[in-house]
């Protein structure tokens, strides 16, 4: 029996869209392809999610894969990436929908460590049961052991879990770890639908 949601952040609740940032930003496709390949394709964002390196020091470990002429708006972009974290249609409502309806919700995203800055301004920190972030265990989904800590130090039984991500092994990770999983799709009423059976 499904007790407890286990949200991703990224692309379930907020809005990720490096396309969005760059348009913010760059004044060329040119700048924007080299940006997108360097700062958000690139080793450096995945080492944020891990907790390897902080948010404000990729612009420097970046920087060297970019012409110089690019650098402001690199510098733009990797201070600011952020702005594209709009909160989904539906996605307040959604969260709001499941803690009515006597289900324990919690978050656990890969992310870096400025998830403490946008974030909260979605939803209260203290909203949610418990909120993993993946930088703070030096772990990645779609590795295992996120998941097996994640229910460690959340006190849960995996298979009184949902796990909701719209990336398809993140879903399967969850899968090796017990979970029941959803892969999200842009519509939140479908997992309502879900809920109910």
């Amino acid at each position: 029996m499904i007790k407890n949601i286990v949200l991703d952040m990224g692309n379930v609740l907020l809005d990720f869209n490096p396309d969005f940032v760059l348009d913010q930003f760059c004044s060329s496709e040119e700048e924007k392809d080299i940006i997108r390949k360097e700062l958000f394709e690139g080793p450096e964002w995945l080492l944020g999610d891990r907790g390897d390196i902080k948010d404000k020091d990729r612009f420097d470990l970046v920087k060297v894969r970019v012409p110089e002429k690019y650098h402001e708006a690199l510098r733009n972009c990797a201070d600011h990436w952020d702005i594209c974290m709009d909160p989904l249609d539906g996605a307040r409502e959604f969260c709001e929908y499941v803690k009515d309806h006597g289900y324990g919700i919690y978050v656990l995203s890969n992310a870096s460590d400025l998830f403490y800055t946008y974030f909260p301004k979605f939803l209260p920190l203290d909203f949610f049961n418990g909120v993993f972030v993946s930088s703070d265990y030096l772990m990645l989904k779609p590795d295992l052991e996120i998941y097996e800590k994640f229910l460690e130090v959340q006190g849960l039984k995996a298979d009184e879990c949902l796990f909701i991500d719209d990336r398809e092994e993140n879903a399967l990770g969850a899968q090796k770890a017990g979970m029941n999983t959803f892969r999200f799709m842009g519509d939140h009423k479908k997992v309502i639908e879900f809920l109910k059976g």
